[in-house]
């Protein structure tokens, strides 16, 4: 992975490899992006320093296309990520718009192989109503983005209600990734990205579910990454046991859930893991997503990209839909002008 965090170069134009299979012409959901704009910016500012910040903040340009080409992606939708912890609201203001403006930036130099979300924060209103107006009306974000969960607020929290109802009114799609986790009990040497984030990403979906945020706000749609985490697996389970939970759950709403919400192929795909995911939402709403940088260039090239491309759970016409498809009537601005 590249390690140079300076401004990439003037690289020109380039374009997603042709032809008529699917698989050239992917739409990658699932991209984090920590602009090297914004790390200047944080070096600068004292708040972060790129020695201490992980490995897969090095986003590179030249890479990220790169890897777009040799896995037939045309277009990546990037999760903006900033990283560090801001103690005032105009330092992480300041922060967002950085980002932002830089997402904003990229996405004009290379016109039809980027799009973005622009993130909402679970914990500061003012600040998501900030970005959503600037990243969406003024920078064309796509969708947003927001963390499955923030200290003990899941993503079906009532007292999200406020924001949730302007996302509605947008009818806003809406990326969720789980970040800083509670590891407590986690097993020694078992990183977060194994097996927590996917249970975190059960939590906030269970969250939505049993809170009946799409029955409140139906305009809203969410997509669930890692295959949903352990939701199409369990998913029985809740069905059996929902009127134990608090609130109480019904079977049908699920059922009726788990056909609403989107779900990404970071998991990654496989042929023990796929058949469950379409046995419990179907081809139609799945997408994909390379979660690269975090999987590493080889991994995506060499193990997950492939596998979808030889899962023998999947036909011609399935891989059609989860390669491009899908992400098309989610978000048909993406469709080639």
């Amino acid at each position: 992975m590249p390690t140079d965090l300076q401004a990439p170069g003037d690289i020109g134009h380039r374009t997603a490899p042709g032809g008529d299979d699917a698989r050239h012409e992917r739409i990658d959901v699932h991209h984090h992006y920590t602009a090297p704009e914004w790390v200047r910016w944080a070096e600068k500012k004292g708040i972060a320093g790129r020695d201490s910040l992980p490995p897969w903040t090095r986003w590179d340009e030249t890479a990220a296309l790169d890897l777009m080409d040799r896995t037939g992606t045309r277009t990546s939708i990037l999760t903006v990520a900033m990283l560090g912890r801001f103690k005032e609201a105009a330092a992480r203001k300041e922060s967002t718009h950085v980002a932002l403006d830089a997402a904003g930036a990229l996405t004009t130099r290379h016109s039809g192989r980027f799009a973005f979300f622009t993130p909402v924060f679970l914990d500061d209103a003012e600040l998501s109503r900030w970005s959503v107006s600037y990243g969406m009306d003024q920078l064309g974000a796509v969708g947003v983005s927001a963390r499955t969960s923030t200290g003990d607020t899941y993503l079906g929290d009532p007292v999200l209600d406020p924001i949730m109802a302007e996302l509605d009114e947008r009818a806003a799609v809406i990326s969720t990734h789980p970040m800083q986790v509670n590891t407590s009990g986690t097993p020694q040497g078992v990183p977060p990205f194994v097996c927590d984030f996917l249970m975190d990403t059960t939590r906030a979906a269970l969250s939505l579910i049993m809170n009946g945020t799409l029955d409140r706000f139906p305009r809203l749609t969410f997509i669930l990454p890692h295959g949903g985490g352990y939701l199409p697996y369990i998913a029985s389970r809740v069905e059996v046991f929902g009127r134990q939970l608090v609130p109480a759950v019904d079977p049908a709403r699920v059922r009726d859930y788990l056909h609403r919400f989107y779900y990404d192929t970071a998991a990654p795909m496989s042929p023990s893991a796929t058949p469950t995911l379409l046995a419990a939402a179907g081809s139609s709403r799945i997408l994909y997503g390379s979660d690269w940088p975090p999987t590493p260039t080889h991994v995506v090239t060499e193990v997950t990209a492939p596998a979808l491309d030889g899962d023998p759970a999947l036909g011609d016409r399935e891989r059609d839909h989860i390669n491009r498809g899908n992400a098309l009537r989610l978000l048909p601005t993406l469709a080639p002008a």
